[in-house]
């Protein structure tokens, strides 16, 4: 007997990207708690008359339903939980970025449900809009991603040594060679009592709130340090010199 065609009902989601698929229809990129990446068709959404046109949006927290066993499924239904208004600004540019790693780093099909529940209280911190969070907001969201998808090293010990870390001397972390000593080739580095503290925030009960509190009481030098490593690993991972929406945010400032 057939088992028919498998059909999900109301799972937290978020529309991470979407495009034109027909003139009227829309494939979207969509991030699921239990599902992880899951690649939506959306049939008619581009119509004005269409229930999804004012549902799909970026950054939105939504409950969707899908059936089918392609590829590509169906987006049967889209409903908006609410509970925080659409980002604006710089906010909206780094959703754009939180949604970029996201498209480059999981592979669709592969559940991440403690990343998901990460990426939403980002999101919900991006569109409070408090001024001074959004930075260590990014940096907390880039070491959790990093540490869930298995290329953060424990940041308690030089990674090929085991080494432990000395609280006074620097240390970077490096792409093909984790947490080492800093050497004259190294533009910055972190001393060892710093990656210390984000070892601990990263192991608390509440990680990304522990971290965000700490990367946001960091000196400027040591925030522009942790960002410019985390930066190279990422882009690293991701394949590329430059993320599209990182450049856009530098285009934009040199305007």
């Amino acid at each position: 007997m057939s088992r028919g065609i498998p059909r999900i009902q109301d799972e937290p989601a978020f529309v991470v990207h979407r495009y034109d698929w027909s003139e009227s229809s829309l494939i979207l990129e969509t991030f699921t708690r239990h599902f992880g990446r899951v690649a939506l068709v959306a049939k008619g959404a581009k119509k004005p008359t269409s229930n999804f046109r004012p549902v799909l949006l970026p950054l939105q927290p939504l409950y969707v339903s899908y059936s089918g066993d392609a590829e590509i499924r169906t987006l049967k239904g889209a409903e908006w939980v609410g509970g925080h208004i659409m980002p604006t600004g710089e906010a909206l540019l780094s959703g754009y970025y939180i949604n970029e790693l996201l498209l480059r780093l999981l592979a669709r099909d592969d559940p991440h449900p403690s990343l998901f529940d990460l990426y939403r209280q980002v999101v919900q911190v991006l569109a409070s809009g408090h001024e001074g969070t959004i930075a260590p907001a990014l940096r907390a969201f880039e070491l959790l991603l990093l540490r869930d998808i298995g290329f953060l090293p424990e940041l308690n010990a030089q990674t090929l040594t085991l080494a432990a870390l000395q609280p006074d001397a620097l240390y970077v972390l490096v792409a093909e060679g984790g947490l080492r000593t800093h050497n004259a080739q190294d533009r910055t580095g972190l001393a060892g009592s710093v990656w210390l503290q984000l070892h601990d925030s990263l192991s608390t009960d509440a990680p990304f709130t522990a971290t965000l509190r700490l990367c946001a009481e960091m000196p400027p030098e040591q925030r522009n340090a942790l960002q410019g490593q985390l930066r190279a690993l990422l882009h690293y991972h991701c394949g590329v010199k430059t993320l599209r929406t990182r450049q856009m945010m530098i285009d934009l400032q040199s305007l």
